[in-house]
C-alpha cells in the first residue's frame, strides 16, 4: 500500500505543478513576463532547494519525456506550415538551420573554452547543446505581443526554428561520441552519418505523413480517435526513424508538413487537440528543467554561464545570421531581428541530458551552463521581443489580433470545412463590397436570429457568420476577419467603389486610373459627361459602362450629379490575399501610393 500511496502522491504533485504553472502564467502575461519562464520558476520552487523540496535528478526520464515532447512539438510545427510559406525563403532558412547551427555551436564553444576549464571538444559539445532555437517560445511571444511580422522575416524564422533541431541533435550526439572516444573520428564518416540522418528522416517523414493521411481519409473511426491516432503516429514515426539511423525529429516535422498540405478528414479537431498537447509538452519540459536545477550549486556557474549567454546572443547568433542571410538580400534590420529571435528553450533541456546519460565527464557543467543560457534568453530576449520588433520596424505598423474562428467537421468530407467568424466593428471584411466567390455563406446569426444568405445581405458588426470554404483557402479567409479599421478603409478604396466628385475632369480620371473615355473632351467635368451619356435626367444608381470599369451615380444635388462611384473590373475580379493585405497595412494612404498599388494589382491580374 505504501507503493500505491507513493504513486498517487507523484500524480498529485505533477497535476498540481501544472495547474500552478497555468494560473501563474495568467497573472504573468498581464505584466508582459515570458510565459515559459513562469513554468521554469515554478519547477525551481518545487525542487529540492525550494519550498516544494522535491528531489528530482533522473536524466533518463528527462530524456524519455523530452524525446516524446519534442516529437509532438515539431510535428505540430509542421502541421501549421503551408508550403506557400517556403516561397522565396526556403534556401536561406535551411542554410541558417544547418550551417548557421554549426557556426553558432563553434563560436559558443569557443566562448565556453575561454571561460571554463574544458577541453576544446568538450567546449564544442556545450556550444552544440545551446545552438538551436525554440520555435514554440518564439511564436508564442510574437502572438502575445500582437505582432505580425513582415512575410519574409516571419517565414524565415518559422522554417529555421522548425528544421534546426535535427541538426543540433545530430551534432550533440556526434560530439558526445567524440568526447568519449578521445576526439578521434574521420570527417568523412561524420558527413556520411549526417547525410544518412537527413535522407532517412526526410523519406520516413514523407512516408509517414502520406500513410497517416491515407488512413484518416479511408478508414472510419470515432471522431475522438482522430487526434489520438495522429499523436501516436507522430511519436511512432520519430521512434522508428531513430532506430533506422535517421533523424526522427526531421521525420515528424516533414510528416506534419505533408498533413498540413493535403486534404485530411477531421483536420479541425486534430489541430485543436495538438494545441493542448503541445502546450502540455512545453509545460512539462520547463517544469522538469526547473526541478533538475539545484539553485545552491548554480552560483559556481553564474559568471561563466552569463558570459557564454552573452557570447551566444551578441556574437555567435548574429555572426551565423549575417553569414547565412547576407547573400539573399536581407536588410540590416531584418538580420538584426532574426539574430535577436534566437531564443533557447525546451530543446536545450533535452540536449543537456544526453551527455549525462552517456557518462561524459563534466556533464553537470553542461547542464548548469545550459540553464543559464535558457534563463538569460527568456529574461532578456523573450521580454524584449515585441519592443525590438517595433523598433527595428520588421513588424507591420499595426498590431492585428489573431482571428477568432470555430471549425466544424463535415462527415466524409476532406476538401471543405464549415467555419464561423465573429464580425467585429473593425473587421477587414467590412471593407469589401463583396465576399470571395469561394466563401459560401451558410447562415448569419444577427441579434439572436438565424438568417440565410439572401436575408442577411451584407455582413454587419456584431454578426456571427458561417461559411463553407475549401480548406486551402482558410488562411486567406482568416485574413479578412482580422480587426483593423485602417486596413478596412483602404481595402474599401481598392476593392469597393472609388468615390469621384462630379466636377473632376475626365482627363484626370483617365490618367489616374488608366481608363479610355474615347474622344471625349478631357477638360469636361465627369458629371456633365455622365449626364450626356445617360441621355436625360440622371437617377441614383444609374450605371454608365466604361471599357474596364463602370461608373455609378451615387449622389445628386438639385438634379445635378454631385458624385459617382468607380468600379474597376480588374479589382472586382481579383480576390485580396495575405500579401496584398500586408502591403495595405505597411503603406501610407496617399494617392500616389494607391495608384501604384492599383497598377501592381492590374499587372498581377493580367499575368494570372
Amino acid at each position: 500500500m505504501q507503493g500505491l500511496d507513493l504513486v498517487n502522491t507523484a500524480i498529485l504533485v505533477g497535476a498540481s505543478l501544472v495547474l500552478v504553472g497555468i494560473f501563474s502564467s495568467l497573472v504573468a502575461t498581464r505584466f508582459g513576463a515570458p510565459l515559459l519562464l513562469v513554468f521554469l520558476i515554478v519547477g525551481m520552487l518545487a525542487g529540492e532547494d525550494g519550498p516544494g523540496g522535491i528531489r528530482f535528478d533522473d536524466y533518463r526520464v528527462t530524456y524519455l519525456v523530452g524525446s516524446v515532447a519534442l516529437s509532438v512539438i515539431l510535428f505540430d510545427g509542421g502541421l501549421r506550415t503551408r508550403l506557400s510559406t517556403f516561397r522565396g525563403v526556403l534556401v536561406p532558412s535551411l542554410l541558417l538551420a544547418t550551417f548557421g547551427v554549426l557556426v553558432t555551436a563553434a563560436v559558443a564553444g569557443l566562448a565556453a573554452w575561454t571561460v571554463l576549464d574544458l577541453a576544446p571538444i568538450e567546449a564544442l559539445l556545450l556550444g552544440a547543446i545551446v545552438a538551436s532555437t525554440d520555435a514554440a517560445a518564439v511564436f508564442f511571444l510574437l502572438r502575445t505581443g500582437g505582432l505580425r511580422l513582415q512575410s519574409r522575416v516571419g517565414s524565415t524564422l518559422e522554417i529555421e526554428s522548425g528544421t534546426n533541431d535535427p541538426i543540433a541533435v545530430f551534432l550533440v550526439i556526434v560530439v558526445t561520441e567524440l568526447v568519449l572516444a578521445g576526439g578521434d573520428a574521420p570527417a568523412l564518416d561524420v558527413a556520411m552519418r549526417l547525410g544518412q540522418q537527413g535522407l532517412l528522416g526526410a523519406a520516413a517523414g514523407l512516408a509517414g505523413g502520406f500513410a497517416a493521411v491515407w488512413v484518416l481519409n479511408r478508414i472510419s473511426m470515432p471522431g475522438g480517435l482522430h487526434p489520438l491516432f495522429v499523436v501516436a503516429g507522430a511519436v511512432l514515426v520519430a521512434a522508428t526513424t531513430n532506430l533506422a539511423g535517421g533523424s526522427g525529429l526531421l521525420a515528424v516535422y516533414v510528416a506534419g508538413l505533408v498533413m498540413a498540405n493535403r486534404p485530411v478528414r477531421a483536420y479541425p479537431s486534430i489541430v485543436g487537440f495538438h494545441d493542448a498537447v503541445t502546450w502540455l509538452c512545453q509545460i512539462v519540459m520547463f517544469l522538469m528543467l526547473g526541478m533538475l536545477v539545484t539553485p545552491t550549486t548554480l552560483w559556481d556557474y553564474a559568471v561563466p554561464g552569463v558570459l557564454v549567454a552573452l557570447a551566444l546572443t551578441f556574437v555567435a547568433r548574429p555572426l551565423a545570421v549575417w553569414l547565412c542571410l547576407s547573400p539573399f538580400g536581407f536588410t540590416r534590420t531584418e538580420k538584426l531581428f532574426v539574430s535577436w529571435v534566437g531564443l533557447r528553450g525546451a530543446v536545450s533541456i533535452f540536449l543537456a541530458a544526453i551527455p549525462t546519460l552517456a557518462g561524459v565527464p563534466n556533464a553537470a557543467v553542461f547542464f548548469n551552463i545550459a540553464f543559464f543560457v535558457v534563463l538569460f534568453s527568456m529574461l532578456v530576449q523573450g521580454a524584449s521581443l515585441t519592443s525590438v520588433a517595433r523598433r527595428l520596424k520588421v513588424a507591420l505598423r499595426q498590431s492585428i489580433p489573431n482571428t477568432s474562428r470555430v471549425e466544424i467537421d463535415i462527415p466524409g468530407q476532406v476538401e471543405q470545412e464549415i467555419v464561423g467568424y465573429p464580425v467585429a466593428a473593425e473587421s477587414v471584411v467590412l471593407g469589401l463590397s463583396r465576399l470571395p466567390s469561394w466563401a459560401r455563406v451558410i447562415m448569419v446569426v444577427r441579434k439572436n436570429q438565424i438568417l440565410d444568405r439572401q436575408t442577411a445581405g451584407h455582413l454587419q458588426p456584431g454578426d456571427y457568420s458561417y461559411f463553407l470554404v475549401p480548406r486551402e483557402r482558410l488562411p486567406r479567409l482568416d485574413s479578412l476577419f482580422r480587426e483593423s479599421a485602417d486596413v478596412a478603409r483602404r481595402l474599401g478604396l481598392a476593392f469597393g467603389e472609388l468615390p469621384i466628385r462630379g466636377e473632376t475632369q475626365i482627363g484626370e480620371v483617365a490618367q489616374f486610373y488608366e481608363l479610355d473615355f474615347g474622344d471625349a473632351d478631357r477638360s469636361l467635368a465627369i458629371a456633365d459627361w455622365a449626364k450626356a451619356r445617360l441621355g436625360g435626367q440622371p437617377e441614383l444608381d444609374a450605371t454608365i459602362p466604361v471599357p474596364g470599369a463602370k461608373l455609378v451615380v451615387r449622389r445628386l444635388e438639385s438634379g445635378r450629379i454631385a458624385s459617382l462611384g468607380l468600379q474597376l473590373d480588374a479589382l472586382f475580379n481579383l480576390e485580396p490575399d495575405e500579401q496584398l493585405l500586408d502591403r495595405l497595412v505597411a503603406e501610407v494612404d496617399e494617392p500616389s501610393r494607391l495608384r501604384s498599388w492599383l497598377a501592381r494589382l492590374g499587372w498581377r491580374r493580367r499575368n494570372a
